[in-house]
Parts: structure tokens; C-alpha cells; sequence
């Protein structure tokens, strides 16, 4: 039976539509050069080098896009828990988080229109926050006076 073909769906984020020109190219791009900042910085570069051997960073980067990909194009390709190796990370801070959303930042505003960059800034903020909480809860720290960090103080 032949009929009309089926509508495209149309993503919605936060109340308005996703802009079309955010495709699985601009994430492939956001996170390839997100993470050629992160491993050549000072202060995330060994920590992320330790982590990831480096025959599995082409391994780590595909899992990130997935991640991006089903955060904000609603894909469902991500099944992982982002959360447990950044448990296993000792020392992992708030300055580490600072540095790494002035990386992610420097890198969707170089790549992405602004409502883009926006969306992946909402998105990776409120990761950050939500990974400092549990980090801190897991060691045992009082996380009722912990404030997100605004993007505004990066």
C-alpha cells in the first residue's frame, strides 16, 4: 500500500526546534576538536592521556559522539554511564571542570552558529554541574552550598 511518506520529525529542545544546520557532521567536528584541545592542555591533556591508551582514542571519540548525538539529535545511540570513570579519577576538581568547559566552549563557538553553540554550552553545563555533585558525593563532601559554575565566570 502506497501512501504519503512519513513526515520528518522535527526535534524539540528546551521548547523550540533544534536548527537544522545541527547535523551528525558539526558533532563529529565539536568533539574531534574539543578533544585535540583536551589532550595537548596542560591541565586536562594528562589526565585524559593517562586514561585513554592511545590506540582507543578512536574508540573514546566515537562513544562521545554517540553521546552528543543522542543529547541533542535524540538519536538513543549513547548506552554508557559517562559518570564512573570520572568517579575514578582522583583529585578531579572544580578547576579541572573550569578548564574543561572553557575548552568545550572555545570549541563550539569556533565551529558552531551561535544557537548551536548555545545548546551544546546548556548541555555541557549542566554535565559539569551534575558531575562536581556526584564527585564530591562520592567522596563524601557536602554538596548542599555547591554552585554550578556559570559560564559567565569561565
Amino acid at each position: 500500500m502506497k501512501g504519503r511518506p512519513a513526515p520528518q520529525r522535527t526535534i524539540v529542545v528546551d521548547g523550540k526546534p533544534l536548527p537544522d544546520v545541527l547535523d551528525e557532521a558539526m558533532i563529529v567536528s565539536v568533539v574531534h576538536g574539543f578533544y585535540d584541545r583536551i589532550r595537548s592542555d596542560e591541565l586536562l591533556g594528562p589526565i585524559f592521556n593517562d586514561a585513554i591508551a592511545p590506540q582507543d582514542w578512536p574508540r573514546h571519540l566515537d562513544k562521545m559522539c554517540d553521546f552528543w548525538s543522542a543529547t541533542l539529535l535524540r538519536t538513543g545511540r549513547y548506552d554508557g554511564r559517562p559518570l564512573p570513570p570520572h568517579l575514578a579519577l582522583p583529585g578531579l576538581g572544580e578547576m579541572h571542570f573550569r578548564r574543561w568547559l572553557s575548552l568545550f566552549r572555545a570549541t563550539v563557538q569556533g565551529l558552531c552558529p551561535p544557537d548551536v553553540a548555545a545548546l551544546f554550552m546548556d548541555r555541557a553545563m549542566r554535565i559539569a554541574h551534575s558531575f562536581r555533585l556526584a564527585i564530591a558525593f562520592s567522596r563524601g563532601e557536602d554538596t548542599l552550598l555547591m554552585q554550578p559554575i556559570l559560564e559567565q565566570s569561565l
